[in-house]
């Protein structure tokens, strides 16, 4: 499990990147609204995470279904946008946080719950369930 949180980490490095670049892109240089950039950011992370995932990262999947997997990887995506657009409201509305300081924040949290949740409902150590 340390070496896929490890991978998980790397690919989430990367996801992050993307994530915070479109974000900033988005905020700073186009003056979009930045739940908006919080949300386009998200999404373009979490298809680098997914494609990570079912790449590299783990290696026994819960079902052989892809579209199915796909899904259900989408749903826990959906939990941890909104977990997201939840946190960065309280930090920078709520607490005058700067967005992009917010971001990093937030994106520790979400990180964790992310893994975990992907981990027990999606992979497995032990084979196919």
């Amino acid at each position: 499990m340390f070496r896929q949180l490890y991978r998980y980490c790397l690919s989430g490095g990367l996801a992050f990147v993307v994530d915070a670049t479109t974000l900033w892109l988005l905020t700073v240089k186009f003056g979009v609204y930045y739940q908006v950039g919080v949300a386009v950011g998200y999404l373009f992370g979490l298809t680098i995470t997914y494609l990570m995932a079912t790449l590299w990262i783990f290696d026994e999947h819960r079902t052989d279904n892809k579209i199915v997997e796909f899904m259900i990887f989408a749903a826990i995506g959906a939990v941890g946008m909104a977990l997201t657009q939840a946190i960065m409201w309280l930090m920078v509305d709520v607490a005058g946080m700067n967005v992009m300081i917010g971001k990093v924040i937030t994106t520790g949290i979400v990180t964790i719950f992310n893994f975990f949740a992907k981990k027990i409902i999606l992979f497995t150590c032990g084979g196919k369930h």
